[in-house]
């Protein structure tokens, strides 16, 4: 690889700020914020919306909060129900 071209590939701890869930993997992300890790060693934190902890397809937990489809928004929206 060429000097200076490529970010700089490291260990950083991804959070779920939705469960609390941390994981230690490798990335070119950067952060200000860091977490001490499990082994001692302090690591950049990155903070995710949602992760494998949380996500539906994971968690087999899904919220159906709005059941209508598109045409039923549609009409809803614009007040042209019949």
């Amino acid at each position: 690889m060429k000097p200076n071209m490529h970010p700089d590939y490291r260990k950083v701890v991804f959070m779920d700020v939705n469960s609390g869930y941390k994981f230690l993997t490798g990335s070119t992300k950067y952060s200000n914020e860091t977490i001490e890790w499990e082994d001692g060693n302090t690591y950049p934190l990155i903070k995710v919306e949602i992760s494998s902890d949380t996500h539906p397809f994971y968690t087999g937990r899904q919220k159906f909060a709005d059941r209508d489809g598109r045409a039923e928004r549609f009409m809803k929206k614009y007040n042209l129900n019949k």
